[in-house]
C-alpha cells in the first residue's frame, strides 16, 4: 500500500495543471463514448417503438430523462453556487441567463465536456500548465457527474438490456451494442473518477496504469455481478422489482442521512445528494464519511451480498419450479456458479487493490491556522491491521484566495473520504 502525505501548500501547487498523454486520451475517449452512447440511446428508443415493445420503451425513456434531469440539476447547482466565474472560453459563451437555458435544454453536462476538452487540448498541445485552478475542478466535477450518470442511467440500462436478452434468448445487434455501451460507460466513469481524485495527492505522477486497471477490474466484477442478479430477478418477477428497489433505496437513503453528509454544502442540494447516494449504493459502494470505514464497508457488502443471494435464489426457484415463458440457454446452476466465481474474484481483486495500490493518508487538523513550519503532517498509525488511517484534512486557511471555494471544498471532501477507505 502506498503512503502519502498531503500538505496545505500542495493544494496551491494544483493551480498549475498539466495533463499527461493518457489523461488527455481518456478525456477525449470519454467524450466520444458519451456521444456514441447518446446515438445508441436514440437508436434503441426508435427500435423499441418499431417493435411495439412499449414497456421497454417506457422504461428506457424514463431512465434517460430521469438521469439527464438529475445530472443537469447537479451541474446547475454547482454553477449557480460557486463563488467564481466560468473561465473556459466555451463556458464564457453561455454565461448568465444563457447558462440557465443550456441546462433547461439538458445540455449543461455537454458544456462541461466542451470546457474540459478545451483545457485538455490547451495543456496537451502547448505543453504548458494551466494557471486557472477552476479548470482542474471543472474536470473533477465532470467526472462526478459521469459517475452519477453511470448509476442513474448506464447501470439500470444494463439491467434492462440483460433482461431483454434473457427473455429473447438471442443476441440482437441493438441489445449487444447497448450492453457494450453501458459497460464501457461504467468502466470509463469509474476509472476517470479514480484518476481525478488522485490529482489531490502529491505523488499522482507515480500512479501506474496497473493501479487504475485493477481498480476498474474489481468494480467491473462486483457491479457486473450485481447487475446480472438484478436482471435475473426482473426476468422472472418484473412486477416486484419496483418494490424491491424502493424498499432498499429507502433503507440506503436513511443510512446516507445518518452519515450526515455535507457534499452540497452551501447549495441547498444535500437532500438530493443523499437520495442519489442511495441510488449509487444500490449498485456499488461509495465512501462519503470521514474516519475509519472498515466496518461500514463490511456491513455494506454483507448486506448487498445477502440481497444479491436472495435475488439469485428467487430466480433459481422460479425458473426450476415454475418455468417462465422463455427458455434459458444456460443451466440455472451454471449461471449461479459463474456469478459466485465472478463475485469472489471481485472481492479478491478489491482486497489486492487496497493492499497494494490504495494510498494511506494521514491527518491534518483544521482547527486553527498553522505556519508552514508547523504544517508537517501528524501521522496516526492504524490501531490494528486492516483498519484505515484517519483522514487527511486540508487546512483551508493555508490555501490562499483561490476559487471556486465550494468546488474546492466539495472535491477535497470526496478525495479525503475516498482515500480513507481501506480494507
Amino acid at each position: 500500500m502506498e503512503t502519502c502525505r498531503i500538505q496545505p501548500d500542495m493544494i496551491q501547487n494544483q493551480r498549475h495543471f498539466k495533463l499527461d498523454c493518457w489523461d488527455f486520451i481518456l478525456n477525449l475517449g470519454s467524450l466520444v463514448v458519451c456521444v456514441v452512447d447518446v446515438g445508441l440511446d436514440v437508436y434503441a428508443v426508435v427500435d423499441f417503438y418499431l417493435e411495439e415493445d412499449y414497456v421497454s420503451l417506457g422504461v428506457l425513456v424514463f431512465l434517460l430523462l430521469g438521469s439527464s434531469v438529475l445530472s443537469q440539476a447537479y451541474s446547475w447547482l454547482w454553477y449557480s453556487n460557486e463563488e467564481s466565474e466560468t473561465v473556459t472560453k466555451v463556458e464564457g459563451f453561455f454565461d448568465g441567463f444563457c447558462l440557465k437555458v443550456v441546462h433547461l435544454c439538458q445540455m449543461g453536462v455537454y458544456l462541461r465536456f466542451a470546457g474540459v476538452v478545451e483545457v485538455s487540448t490547451q495543456s496537451f498541445c502547448t505543453g504548458n500548465t494551466i494557471p486557472e485552478e477552476r479548470a482542474v475542478f471543472l474536470s473533477h466535477d465532470l467526472n462526478m457527474l459521469r459517475l452519477i450518470e453511470t448509476f442513474s442511467e448506464s447501470s439500470p440500462q444494463l439491467v434492462l438490456m440483460l433482461t431483454i436478452i434473457i427473455h429473447r434468448g438471442v443476441l440482437e445487434p441493438i441489445t449487444v451494442l447497448k450492453t457494450a455501451g453501458s459497460v464501457a460507460a461504467i468502466a470509463i466513469s469509474v476509472t476517470m473518477y479514480h484518476r481525478s481524485l488522485r490529482a489531490f495527492l502529491p505523488d499522482k505522477t507515480k500512479q501506474t496504469w496497473i493501479s487504475s486497471f485493477v481498480y476498474f477490474l474489481w468494480n467491473l466484477f462486483l457491479i457486473g455481478t450485481r447487475v446480472i442478479a438484478l436482471a435475473l430477478f426482473v426476468s422472472v418477477l418484473p412486477c416486484l422489482f419496483p418494490a424491491h428497489f424502493l424498499s432498499l433505496w429507502i433503507i440506503l437513503v436513511f443510512f446516507a442521512w445518518r452519515a450526515n453528509t455535507t457534499f452540497m454544502e452551501g447549495s441547498g442540494g444535500e437532500p438530493l445528494f443523499r437520495a442519489t447516494l442511495g441510488l449509487i449504493w444500490y449498485f456499488s459502494w461509495f465512501n462519503v464519511s470521514e474516519g475509519r470505514t472498515k466496518w461500514k464497508c463490511l456491513f455494506y457488502y454483507s448486506f448487498i451480498t445477502l440481497d444479491t443471494c436472495v435475488l439469485c435464489c428467487v430466480w433459481y426457484w422460479r425458473i426450476t419450479t415454475e418455468p417462465p415463458y422463455f427458455e434459458s440457454s444456460l443451466p440455472p446452476y451454471a449461471v449461479l456458479i459463474g456469478m459466485s466465481i465472478l463475485y469472489s474474484l471481485g472481492i479478491l481483486v478489491r482486497v489486492g487493490y487496497y493492499q497494494l495500490f490504495h494510498p494511506t493518508v494521514t491527518h491534518l487538523t483544521t482547527d486553527e491556522p498553522e505556519s508552514k513550519s508547523d504544517s508537517q503532517l501528524r501521522g496516526i498509525a492504524p490501531q490494528e491491521e486492516g483498519d484505515e488511517v484517519d483522514n487527511c484534512l486540508m487546512d483551508r486557511s493555508m490555501q490562499g484566495p483561490s476559487k471556486p471555494a465550494r468546488a474546492k471544498t466539495r472535491m477535497e471532501k470526496l478525495a479525503v473520504n475516498f482515500y480513507s477507505d481501506t480494507t
